[in-house]
Parts: C-alpha cells; sequence; structure tokens
C-alpha cells in the first residue's frame, strides 16, 4: 500500500473516530447530527456540481441508499444520547463489515474464505468484550442494540453503495444520497426535540466539525484511487480504536481495558475481512 494511500486513509479514520467523540459528547447530539448534515451537504454542493456525473440507472440505489443513511444517522444519535461512544461505536462500524460479508453471502452469491471466517469471529469476540458478557447499565444494554440496528444500516448503504457507485461520480451521488436525509432527519428533530435543540448546537464548531466529517468521504475516495479497496478500507476502520482511545483520553470516558481489547479485536477482525476479500 502506497504511503500516500496509507496517510489518507489514516486521516480519514483520525478524522471520523474525533468527529464521532465530538458527538458523543453533545448535549443534543440529534440536534448536532442534523445541524452537521446540512452544513457538510450545503458545503460540498460546488464540488459535487463541477463533478457532476449521475445517470439514470442511479437513481433506485440513490433512493434505497438515502433511506438507510437517514436510518444510520437516527439509530447513531439515539444510540449516543442513551450510552457511550466507547460502546456505540466499536459496535456499530465493527458489526457492519460482517453484516456486509453475510449479505453478499446471501444476496449476491459470494462466498467466504477461511480468513474472511477468522475475522468475523474476531469481531463477535471483540464486541462482546466491549459490550461486557455479564449484567451491565440499561443505558449500555439499550446502546448496545442501538449500535446494531446503526450496523444494519451501515451494511445495507454499503451494499447499496457498492452497486449503485458503477452509474454516477462518487461525489455527486452522495451529495444526493445525503440531501433528502439531511432535510428529513432536520425536520424531524425539530419536531421531536424542538427548533431550541438545532439552535442550540448550530455553531462554528459544529458546522466545521460537519464539514470534516463529509470531507472523509473524499479523503477515502481519494485514497481508493491509490491502492486496492481492501487495504484502504482495512486502515480506515482502525477508526474503531481510534474512537476509543480518544473517548478515554479527551472525552474522559470510562473505557477500562477490556473494552479497549475489544475494540483492538473488532479492528484486527475487520482488517482480516478487508485483506482476504
Amino acid at each position: 500500500m502506497p504511503l500516500d494511500a496509507f496517510l489518507l486513509a489514516f486521516g480519514a479514520a483520525w478524522i471520523h473516530a474525533a468527529s464521532n467523540v465530538f458527538l458523543g459528547r453533545r448535549g443534543e447530539p440529534e440536534a448536532a447530527m442534523a445541524v452537521m448534515l446540512i452544513v457538510g451537504v450545503a458545503g460540498y454542493a460546488p464540488f459535487a456540481a463541477l463533478t457532476w456525473r449521475v445517470h439514470e440507472a442511479a437513481i433506485p440505489y440513490i433512493a434505497a441508499s438515502a433511506c438507510l443513511e437517514l436510518g444510520y444517522f437516527g439509530f447513531l444519535a439515539a444510540g449516543y444520547r442513551v450510552s457511550s461512544v466507547s460502546l456505540v461505536y466499536p459496535v456499530a462500524r465493527g458489526s457492519a463489515p460482517v453484516l456486509v460479508l453475510a449479505g453478499g453471502a446471501l444476496f449476491l452469491a459470494r462466498g467466504a474464505s477461511g480468513w474472511q471466517i477468522a475475522g468475523v469471529a474476531t469481531v463477535t469476540v471483540g464486541i462482546l468484550l466491549v459490550r461486557g458478557v455479564g449484567i451491565a447499565l440499561a443505558a449500555d444494554a439499550r446502546g448496545f442494540l442501538l449500535a446494531l440496528v446503526t450496523g444494519v444500516f451501515i451494511a445495507g448503504y454499503t451494499l447499496v453503495d457498492k452497486q449503485g457507485l458503477r452509474h454516477a461520480g462518487p461525489v455527486p451521488y452522495i451529495e444526493l444520497v445525503l440531501a433528502g436525509p439531511a432535510i428529513i432527519y432536520t425536520l424531524f428533530v425539530a419536531r421531536l426535540r424542538g427548533t431550541a435543540s438545532l439552535r442550540q448546537e448550530l455553531s462554528a464548531k459544529v458546522g466545521a466539525v460537519g464539514l470534516l466529517l463529509f470531507g472523509t468521504y473524499v479523503i477515502v475516495l481519494l485514497a481508493l484511487r491509490l491502492a486496492p479497496a481492501a487495504s484502504v478500507s482495512a486502515v480506515r476502520e482502525s477508526s474503531v480504536v481510534i474512537a476509543s482511545g480518544i473517548a478515554a483520553l479527551v472525552a474522559k470516558e470510562r473505557v477500562g481495558a477490556r473494552r479497549f481489547a475489544g475494540a483492538v479485536l473488532v479492528a484486527a477482525g475487520i482488517a482480516l475481512v478487508a485483506f482476504s476479500g
């Protein structure tokens, strides 16, 4: 893997992890998510227009991905409201590639290698360590379930986007996918949490993080032009470990050795699945 591709993917991992820790620590995570989405979509609209390439065949995929992204945003923010980033983020990101592998086998007739099966087992053990196998707080139980559902939506839009990107340029495709969910989710949050929550989270800091988070899509696309998808994916998902570390050191969450070790195993399992694909 070329050094420049590694640095791009690793940089995207840090940005995504830090952005999610930031989101998880907000007083109104749903409202913060809404503001970040609106700012991100608006900020990258000119770039999407300049690189416009969208064929009619992409429309069904865009519509399906938009619905899945909307569910992803809703359940992720809800998970951060009731539980910690060090639990929700590794479970959501770790379960997704496992579900993608399973979905590919069930719906696209793709087989799984021995190394991929080993990766699934490693991710499973890691998730169990992150969650804990004993009696946990009710908030952690709710957060765990919300994270698993989030992982289902991540897996869903990953499988859809893999096909949809054959018919559109990456940046305009993502712009069209996220524009609708950004508006719908913001309206939903305004009704559920009140417009005061949106005003509370409407700040330059939240907007800047929204632009950075949206920018991770672009950074990963640049990395994919320089290196194989499996390599980029494995480096990108090191964000699972990074988020746990940031949550412990900066956000002062009680991560603990067991949960951090679980995050490391989740990242290792993802790497096995990615590199053996």
